[in-house]
């Protein structure tokens, strides 16, 4: 049998690692609209929150002009201002708790040849229910002190 490639997929992932409480999109591409509106997904699954922080990986697409893209210049600004984006460094995207939270989606449901976008949005959302209901939580072990030692090329200590 011929392998035969039959396209592929993005899966945005957004984790509340404390909460044990994630959210999931599977889009047919990675461009700034589709990120634009995750995004907005976000926001709208905390309307209480005055300001949510958002820890994410350096691509070129987390940038408020994907927000000016997708949206009129004062929704855009609305919220591009309830968040607070933090930047994983350069070589460190092994910090964003969402790569392990990713790590365990792909080993966990998507470890297999899947043909079609329906039945990734499928699998992706019967795992997150079954995580979320769980709570199941990110055991993160590695503290500002470790992360001094073992990457000191990339967090450096203020002198005093």
């Amino acid at each position: 049998m011929k392998y035969a490639r039959c396209g592929v997929c993005n899966v945005f992932r957004a984790s509340e690692p404390l909460a044990g409480r994630r959210l999931s999109k599977v889009t047919e591409r990675r461009t700034k609209a589709d990120w634009a509106f995750f995004v907005q997904a976000i926001a709208a699954s905390y309307p209480e929150a005055a300001r949510i922080t958002l820890v994410m990986d350096n691509l070129n697409t987390h940038t408020p002009a994907s927000l000016y893209e997708a949206f009129a210049p004062e929704q855009a600004k609305a919220l591009w201002d309830r968040f607070e984006f933090v930047y994983t460094p350069k070589h460190g995207s092994w910090l964003n708790m969402a790569e392990i939270e990713i790590n365990v989606m792909v080993s966990q449901c998507l470890d297999w040849r899947i043909d079609n976008i329906e039945t990734v949005t499928s699998e992706v959302a019967d795992w997150q229910d079954r995580r979320d209901k769980l709570q199941a939580k990110v055991n993160w072990q590695f503290t500002t002190q470790v992360a001094r030692t073992k990457r000191k090329r990339l967090y450096p200590t203020m002198a005093s």
